[in-house]
Order: structure tokens, then C-alpha cells, then sequence
């Protein structure tokens, strides 16, 4: 059973910080990527920023500059340090853990159940 858990989303002011966090569990094996997408209501899941196991990362434009991504020593943790953020950035972020990634490096399944993040202006 692969288990992933996402965590720190909260309300916070325009120009504030946040960090996320995310365990994932029950893969079998190592070499597995990990991201954070995100979707607001009425929009499609959107990427955000991905690691690979190799440590190679990708972010989208929106966030570049603002959000960085991190994964503990052993890998199975990821973090996004969310800086600078706007109203624009609220949505529900979603972590995900797969062997399998997109042209990006973002992994394909294991989805979190979502942790909320709401920025006020």
C-alpha cells in the first residue's frame, strides 16, 4: 500500500511564506519522483514544482523564483518552501510519489488527499 501525506497548508497574508511538507510510503522501491500540483476551483491540476531522485527539479513559470523544492536525505520526504505568495497561489496542493514522471520529471499517480493553502491579499 503506497501511502502519501501531504501537510503545513494554512491562510496566510500576500507577500507572506509557507512550507509545505510530504511523506510518501509503501513504494517498494528507490528511484521514485515526487511533486506538488495544485488546482483551484474551476481550473485543471497544474503542476508546480517536481524533484526527481537524482535531485533534478522543475518548477513552472508561475512560481519560479518564489517556490523551492527540497527532499530530505533519505528521499522520502519532500518540502516546498512557498515565498512571496500571492492570491493567485491559493488552491488545494496535491503531493504525488510514482516511478513513472511526465516530460517535466513530475510523477504520474500516488496522490495526496490535499492540504489547502489560502493566501489573503
Amino acid at each position: 500500500l503506497v501511502q502519501v501525506v501531504e501537510s503545513g497548508g494554512g491562510l496566510v497574508q500576500a507577500g507572506g511564506s509557507l512550507t509545505l511538507s510530504c511523506t510518501a510510503s509503501g513504494l517498494t522501491f528507490d528511484d521514485y519522483a515526487m511533486g506538488w500540483f495544485r488546482q483551484a476551483p474551476g481550473k485543471e491540476r497544474e503542476g508546480v514544482a517536481c524533484i526527481r531522485w537524482s535531485g533534478s527539479t522543475y518548477y513552472a513559470d508561475s512560481v519560479k523564483g518564489r517556490f523551492t523544492i527540497s527532499r530530505s536525505n533519505a528521499k522520502n520526504t519532500m518540502y516546498l518552501q512557498m515565498n512571496s505568495l500571492k492570491p493567485e497561489d491559493t488552491a488545494m496542493y496535491y503531493c504525488a510519489a510514482d516511478y513513472a514522471y511526465n516530460e517535466f520529471g513530475c510523477p504520474g499517480g500516488h496522490w495526496g488527499r490535499g492540504t489547502q493553502v489560502t493566501v489573503s491579499s
